[in-house]
Order: structure tokens, then sequence, then C-alpha cells
């Protein structure tokens, strides 16, 4: 097949992915954060905007990580202030704090895809794969019907091949997705964060455990209106 002429005047989209699920539950998940290269800047200075104010409130400075697993389950002492390390109440409004300048910056959207499995160790482990294939399909798909490129980074050290496979099974004479997936370590960007604590809002939201109900809500609530998809679609 003859290769679409490139148009040079077509945007391109970044996304920032991360996952959550576990086996036990059955649940994989891929959430993402995206937004154009021109829009690039302005998504991260609302970001700085949140963590200068969340270090004027609550003293976390800007370089801690905000790990959703760790930081929402009260570990680790992220704050210079003893008081909140300590207060599981100040630790969900810097987690609602953080989702809402996520939903509310105009040049941020997001998006999520999941999939609820019986399969449990390597049956577990290839649906996660093939879950990610599948978003790495409807993600072109949907750049190509948008005349757009896309770039997608990830948090990992680029170990885990599935990822990079997922991308080189795309049909190079349509392909919208550019390479393979870049791979940076979450402590290292602030927008691998943000994925995360979307990734972690939207299992919390389909998982529904009781001993997390405080935050069965927070994905609707938070990021729904900026989901590209109305909300976490099932693939």
């Amino acid at each position: 097949m003859t290769p679409t002429p490139p148009d040079p005047a077509s945007p391109v989209r970044l996304f920032y992915v991360d996952d959550s699920g576990a086996e036990e539950t059955g649940y994989i998940v891929y959430s993402w954060i995206e937004c154009t290269v021109t829009s690039w800047a302005n998504g991260l200075l609302s970001w700085f905007r949140f963590r200068r104010e969340l270090y004027a409130s609550y003293r976390i400075r800007p370089s801690v990580e905000l790990h959703s697993t760790r930081f929402i389950a009260n570990r680790g002492r992220p704050s210079t202030n003893l008081g909140v390390n300590m207060s599981w109440q100040a630790r969900h409004d810097v987690a609602v704090r953080a989702l809402a300048a996520i939903g509310q910056c105009p040049d941020l959207k997001v998006g999520t895809v999941y999939r609820r499995t019986s399969a449990r160790r390597r049956g577990y482990a290839t649906e996660r794969d093939t879950v990610y294939i599948e978003l790495v399909r409807w993600l072109d798909e949907r750049l190509g019907g948008a005349r757009e490129y896309g770039v997608v980074v990830m948090d990992g050290d680029g170990t885990a091949a599935g990822y990079c496979d997922a991308h080189r099974s795309l049909r190079l004479p349509t392909r919208r997705i550019i390479e393979d997936p870049m791979f940076v370590p979450a402590h290292r960007s602030h927008w691998v964060q943000m994925a995360d604590i979307a990734a972690w809002s939207a299992y919390q939201s389909l998982l529904r455990h009781p001993g997390k109900r405080f935050a069965w809500d927070w994905y609707d609530r938070y990021l729904g209106p900026s989901d590209v998809n109305g909300g976490p679609l099932a693939l």
C-alpha cells in the first residue's frame, strides 16, 4: 500500500499513560493525560501552579513524587509538616485538589480504558498486554480520523517488551502513533504522576472497594467532564 502523503499541518498529540488494577481483582486499567504539543507548556504551567499551592498549604515540595498508592494509603513522609503526614484527611484533600487541577485545565484531556478478566498469573499478564494493544489501536484510529499524529509516554524503564510490540504491530502505511512508547520514571515526570492519579481514581470508580468508598466518585466528579469518552471505556 502506498503510504499516506504527510500533512505538514497535522498537529501532534502527546499521551502520558499509566496503568492500575490488580490480578486479585481482575481489573486492568490504563489511563492517560493528553494534550497537543502546542498546549504542552500551558498544561505543565497549570500543574506547577497547583504544586506551588500545595507547598504553601501542605508543605509538600514540588519535587516530591505524588504516587497515589503510597500517598493516599498514608505511607511515607511527603510533607515537612508532621500533621499532614499523619492525616488521612489531608492526603485525601491533596488528591482531590490534584484531580481538580487536571480536570479544570482547558489544555488537558483524559481518558481511560479497562477490562475485567478471570485470568490469573501469566494469563492476567497476557490480558494486560492485550488491553494495551487495543488501546494503541484505538488511539491510532482516533488520530487518523482527526488527521493528527501522536506520541505515547509511559511510566517505566523500557524493559517491558509487550508495550513496544503493540506499537510495532500497527500498519506503517497508515500509522499515526510515532515510534515505540517513550519511557520515563514517574518520579522524574509530573505528567506521569498526573496519569497515575487518574488511573488510580478510575480503578477505584470501577472496583468500588468498601474500604475506599471515599474515592468512588473522584474520577467521575473531577475528570469525567474532561474524559474524551465521557468515562472509562471497556475494551
